[in-house]
């Protein structure tokens, strides 16, 4: 059987240490956090491979949902420069994973999720590691959670092909929205950042994510 501790430390000093994630914070925060109890039986010895791990419906048909690879994951926390008193939405938590990270750093954080079922896992696992700072919702993702609106930071937790408004629009003044944007080999991992209402970015690393549902940008008409 795989020790996990091992692994973890592998993890963090083989993967995340040597990707300029300097932030002490979340170095701490996946020393301490057990990825593997965050995915189904079947893949937990995949907790801590440089992969995005499945997590989700693996019917004919249905999205794939997986965890992000622990170096994006921590280079994108690391991005959104969370502050303690941050009031935080992760859009697309699945299994909660991403959320009791944002949880280490933050003084609330949101966690989203349109699957029912995995909002359930992340209501379960959250519970079980006391991280009363999260709350997990269920909504389509791409309409955020306006009922706790305005946020400090709004973190995507996979990849998008367009921000919709509806997110832009509950970034606080002054607060930033990251996220994986686009698809491999052109994606990048982007920082939004709100002043007065107006939105604009930045790219701050190559990254590849899976895409999350109902971002992909709408078929362009072609002549």
């Amino acid at each position: 059987m795989l020790d996990f501790a091992t692994a973890r430390r592998t993890m963090v000093d083989s993967q995340v240490r040597p990707s300029d994630v300097t932030d002490l914070r979340i170095v701490a925060a996946m020393l301490d956090l057990p990825r593997e109890r965050f995915l189904p039986q079947a893949n937990t010895e995949l907790a801590y491979a440089d992969l995005d791990v499945p997590v989700g419906d693996a019917r004919p048909g249905a999205p794939g949902r997986r965890l992000l690879k622990p170096m994006v994951l921590a280079k994108l926390v690391q991005a959104a420069a969370i502050k303690a008193d941050d009031h935080v939405l992760d859009v697309g938590c699945a299994t909660g994973y991403s959320a009791a990270l944002l949880a280490r750093l933050a003084r609330s954080v949101i966690a989203l999720d349109q699957n029912p079922a995995l909002a359930k896992l992340a209501t379960d696992n959250l519970a079980a590691f006391g991280a009363r700072e999260v709350t997990v919702v269920t909504g389509p993702l791409t309409a955020g959670w306006p009922a706790s609106a305005p946020y400090d930071v709004i973190f995507i937790d996979g990849a998008v092909e367009v921000v919709p408004e509806a997110l832009c629009s509950q970034v606080k003044d002054g607060g930033r929205l990251v996220a994986v944007v686009g698809r491999a080999p052109a994606a990048r991992a982007m920082v939004y950042r709100s002043v007065r209402g107006d939105v604009s970015g930045w790219p701050v690393f190559d990254a590849s994510a899976p895409l999350l549902p109902g971002f992909a940008a709408p078929p362009a008409f072609v002549f």
